[in-house]
């Protein structure tokens, strides 16, 4: 059998439609489609606060759709060649907010950036959810 294999990372909290439609473009690209979900600690690192939900439900969340083949918890932004690597995957595909950025893993597979579905994003519905308080 000769899978092609596709990861994607991401924080995945309050989850939206703009996941939604960028996990099923992203298992397009492929026959299997893994999925990093970012640590709550990354996440803090990356963003500078904890997500909404945590690591174990946007897990969850993320392994309940149907596109998604496996889930992992995504450690360190260091670690992406290892994950893609360890999971065997042919591409890796991001939002094109990343593009660029992970050009340097393009020696181990196929990197791919995805326009974001436009109007949403986690940060600003946040930032809506916490206005209506």
């Amino acid at each position: 059998m000769n899978e092609r294999t596709v990861i994607t990372f991401g924080t995945f909290d309050v989850f939206h439609v703009g996941h939604v439609r960028m996990l099923q473009r992203a298992a397009e690209h492929g026959d299997r489609l893994v999925v990093g979900v970012s640590a709550d600690a990354l996440n803090i690192q990356k963003k500078g606060r904890a997500p909404v939900f945590s690591e174990d439900e946007r897990m969850e969340i993320v392994s309940s759709l149907k596109c998604v083949d496996d889930v992992f918890l995504e450690e360190s932004l260091e670690k992406k060649r290892d994950y893609i690597l360890e999971h065997g995957a042919k591409v890796l595909v991001m939002g094109d907010d990343w593009a660029g950025r992970f050009d340097w893993v393009s020696d181990v597979c196929e990197v791919i950036y995805l326009a974001r579905t436009p109007s949403v994003s986690t940060t600003g519905l946040i930032e809506h959810i916490s206005s209506l308080g």
